[in-house]
């Protein structure tokens, strides 16, 4: 295979493949949003994430406070989208020399935050030099019963939190020069990219309720994400284009928000499915949650959307995906 022309999915696809050994204590590996071993009270669940200068973020366009608390809260959003409580957390960090100090203490204060917030402590890691700032954080969780990505079936509804594509107007608009408390709709889409919130509340819930067969958190785009539910679960999927959770914010900013809501990613929402007849177990969590239901699950492969007038088309899948 080229390298030039490998894709992320394709190579993990490929180390999966490779070792996809069982070991003793091993309930879940390589392929979900977070591995599972067994505890001795609960399933422990580990997932690690890396932030790359110039890659996935720009050091002029993002203030250290808001990257340090980002880089645990990425990491934190996989550990809710398997039902999970975060709890600890290890760090690995290369800077670039002559990096301020104001920076550096900028990331370490955002960092300490979100890690206040979500109750995780900071137990270790490592630090060295580099030509690029490098972020690598791994964080420990627990479950008492996770969800995976595999677990969906035909006919089961599709809910998702929150609004999409805001993260990704947020980008555009920090591109475009828009920088936070200049207005107030445009500090949302700024503050849902440079700030993303991991719904760990959420997960827990639709855990504790037993209501989600299948979940994932929206870190790629809807388009890559839902493809991934229905690729661990062997179903395929349709979305209701006008039931899209667009915020008054987008549609002000952008004029294809639709667009941007399927593909844009960095959300950070979950999205999982439920079986047709347990909603009833949810509606506790729609209104604080923001919860809505776009589609469902579906026999066959792939993912279709359905515009107002019942007409169905492929959905392309143009999401967030590294070229190596």
């Amino acid at each position: 295979m080229n390298l030039r022309s490998l894709r992320e999915r394709e190579l993990i696809l490929s180390i999966r493949k490779e070792f996809s050994a069982r070991k003793r204590g091993l309930v879940l590996g390589i392929g979900d949003d977070a591995a599972v071993i067994r505890g001795p009270k609960a399933s422990c669940l580990l997932t690690t994430d890396l932030l790359i200068e110039d890659v996935h973020f720009i050091t002029s366009l993002h203030p250290p406070h808001y990257l340090g608390r980002k880089s645990l809260n990425v990491n934190l959003s996989d550990i809710a989208a398997m039902g999970g409580r975060p709890r600890f957390a290890l760090l690995g960090l290369a800077l670039r020399k002559g990096l301020d100090k104001a920076w550096v203490r900028g990331f370490f204060g955002g960092l300490k935050a979100a890690a206040e917030e979500a109750g995780v402590v900071l137990i270790g890691g490592d630090i060295s030099a580099a030509k690029r700032i490098v972020v690598s954080i791994t964080v420990i969780g627990e479950a008492g019963t996770f969800i995976r990505r595999s677990g969906a079936r035909p006919g089961d509804l599709i809910f998702v939190s929150g609004h999409l594509g805001d993260a990704a107007a947020g980008l555009r608009l920090l591109r475009s020069g828009g920088r936070l408390g200049q207005d107030r709709r445009a500090d949302q889409l700024l503050r849902a990219f440079l700030d993303p919130a991991p719904q760990i509340d959420l997960g827990l819930a639709l855990s504790r309720l037993k209501a989600a067969n299948a979940m994932i958190d929206t870190s790629d785009g809807l388009s890559v994400d839902l493809l991934h539910l229905c690729e661990e679960s062997g179903t395929g999927a349709e979305i209701d284009l006008d039931k899209l959770p667009l915020s008054p914010a987008i549609r002000r900013f952008e004029k294809k928000p639709e667009r941007l809501a399927l593909h844009g990613g960095e959300d950070y929402q979950l999205l999982f499915a439920v079986s047709p007849g347990l909603e009833n177990r949810i509606i506790g969590l729609i209104k604080p949650f923001r919860l809505r239901q776009i589609g469902r699950m579906t026999r066959g492969k792939g993912v279709q959307v359905v515009n107002e007038r019942g007409e169905k088309r492929p959905l392309a899948v143009k999401g967030y995906e590294h070229s190596l």
